[in-house]
């Protein structure tokens, strides 16, 4: 049996981004700003300090010089040779390479979103980033990964931008097509400043940031951001040294954010989060001393309790005294008559749920092999960015700010799991029959309500004339979870409450941060 699950695995691992076809139901149409907002260098980095003197870009080339001339040169040659298959490129990128790049993670989240399958043994292996091409394949993606995943891309994508515009603004050479009208400009013309390039700068920090979170799909991944760049060469709206200057700077901010030893990403608490068999025990031990029922794996072998340590790593938006500080209150004793209570109506919907609630389940059920719930979040910011018709920087953002506030939501949610270690209703009651895949980590608060919480209190600050819509989303999206006899209404109704406050600390930031 072990080795079929081997097989399905390795076969949608080598398939590249086959778990998810994002980019068929996204109809999006080249970027048109309607504000290059030229002040975003100014606004306050997030993992930088300072954009001046962390990551320099030289004085470039005057527009009236030989060496830029040739380089306009070699533009227009390569434009009188341009394929089918390369003015594709150009229409695959022009719609921006924030939005791109968010279906690109989107994809690669669902890709590696598989659990390790067990040994013959009934033991079970975990991924390991330093030998990504074992079995198992390193990473498995699930919910507090991809959160993670999510966040770190997205805010180095923003970092990134705000440093590309302070240079930008301070050297103000134009386009390509701007400078030399025998230039075509092959996607919408504007006014932004080309030196260093904006796509140059996404393609340098997202590839470095992807690759070390999806290790086995570097190929994929690098050759994305090679396309990114020569669409912005071919298209006329940057030159060689437009393309080289942005390319290092996205690189070097990239290498801030991963820097062996100081790099946030390297210290923030990710590499303890599975914990230890011996910290797996104490878990169950101390709910037994509690006088409560601990949680356990239903699986078949037990599998270890996902990532029981994802609560101490470090959040974006909340310090580790406040993550404790907002952890909900208890949920009702497992021997109450309170919790009979709630264990009887999820029953109820184990054995009566609507068409309409199932279709419900279903639609944000965000299991194995998909985007997660994070990403379902992302799915549904992006239409709005889009429509917005903002500039690569305040795109940027927005994801930023969406992102950091569901990895603090991850971060709260598992904190407040694995303190309480609450036992799933169909632990409680084996008549109980799940409507769709039962996760393997405790059922109090609700995953789903916590990262929904949070996504809707962001996109309301982003999008506030859409803000009832969003409410509507999350609360469907918690309910999901009692309609598909995953979760009590405490864990939903706890976690939604507590997913939103956890999202006032992102929009505490983001109110401070100068771009509004």
């Amino acid at each position: 049996m072990r080795t079929n699950k081997i097989i399905i695995i390795a076969a949608l691992i080598a398939l590249p981004f086959a778990c998810k076809d994002i980019d068929s139901g996204e109809k999006l149409s080249p970027l048109q700003p309607v504000n290059q907002d030229a002040g975003a260098g100014s606004w306050s980095p997030i993992v930088l300090s300072n954009y001046n003197s962390q990551v320099t870009v030289a004085v470039p080339a005057a527009t009236n010089s030989q060496t830029y001339l040739d380089e306009l040169a070699s533009i227009k040659d390569a434009q009188s040779k341009l394929t089918s298959d390369q003015r594709n490129t150009i229409a695959y990128w022009s719609v921006g390479g924030v939005l791109r790049w968010n279906q690109i993670l989107r994809k690669l989240v669902a890709q590696f979103n598989l659990a390790p399958a067990p040994r013959d043994d009934g033991s079970y292996v975990f991924p390991d980033a330093e030998n990504p091409f074992a079995d198992p394949q390193f990473p498995f993606a699930n919910p507090p990964y991809a959160a993670r995943a999510y966040s770190y891309v997205s805010v180095a994508q923003f970092d990134a931008l705000k440093a590309a515009w302070f240079y930008k603004y301070q050297f103000n050479r134009p386009a390509p097509y701007n400078v030399d009208p025998t230039i075509k400009a092959l996607v919408p013309t504007s006014d932004l400043p080309a030196y260093p390039s904006e796509d140059a700068v996404l393609s340098g920090v997202t590839a470095e940031m992807l690759k070390l979170l999806f290790p086995t799909a570097v190929e994929e991944i690098t050759k994305l951001a090679a396309d990114q760049r020569n669409a912005a060469l071919w298209s006329g709206k940057a030159s060689p040294s437009d393309i080289a200057a942005g390319l290092a700077l996205g690189k070097a901010v990239a290498g801030i954010i991963t820097a062996p030893g100081t790099g946030r990403f390297r210290t923030d608490g990710m590499g303890n989060a599975i914990g230890t068999p011996q910290l797996w025990k104490s878990l169950e031990d101390n709910t037994v001393a509690k006088g409560e029922i601990p949680w356990k794996s239903l699986e078949s072998p037990a599998r270890p309790p996902m990532l029981p340590n994802f609560g101490k790593v470090r959040a974006w938006n909340m310090s580790a005294a406040q993550i404790v500080a907002e952890r909900p209150v208890a949920p009702p004793y497992t021997s109450s008559e309170e919790m009979q209570t709630q264990l009887r109506e999820v029953k109820s919907f184990a054995n009566n749920a609507s068409r309409e609630q199932l279709a419900i389940v279903h639609k944000w059920a965000d299991g194995g092999g998909t985007y997660t719930p994070p990403g379902h979040w992302n799915d549904i910011a992006a239409e709005y960015v889009a429509n917005a018709r903002w500039s690569e920087v305040r795109m940027a953002r927005a994801f930023a700010l969406l992102n950091m506030a569901l990895h603090d939501a991850a971060v709260g949610c598992w904190e407040t799991k694995y303190f309480y270690f609450n036992p799933r209703p169909s632990q409680l009651d084996p008549s109980i029959k799940v409507k769709t895949g039962l996760p393997n980590f405790p059922s109090y608060t609700s995953g789903h309500s916590t990262f929904s919480g949070a996504a809707a209190a962001v996109l309301s600050f982003l999008f506030p004339a859409n803000s009832q819509q969003f409410n509507d989303f999350a609360r469907e999206a918690s309910l999901s979870r009692l309609y598909g006899a995953l979760h009590y209404r405490v864990d939903c109704e706890m976690g939604l409450a507590h997913g939103t406050k956890i999202g006032s600390y992102t929009i505490g930031f983001a109110i401070a941060d100068g771009a509004n």
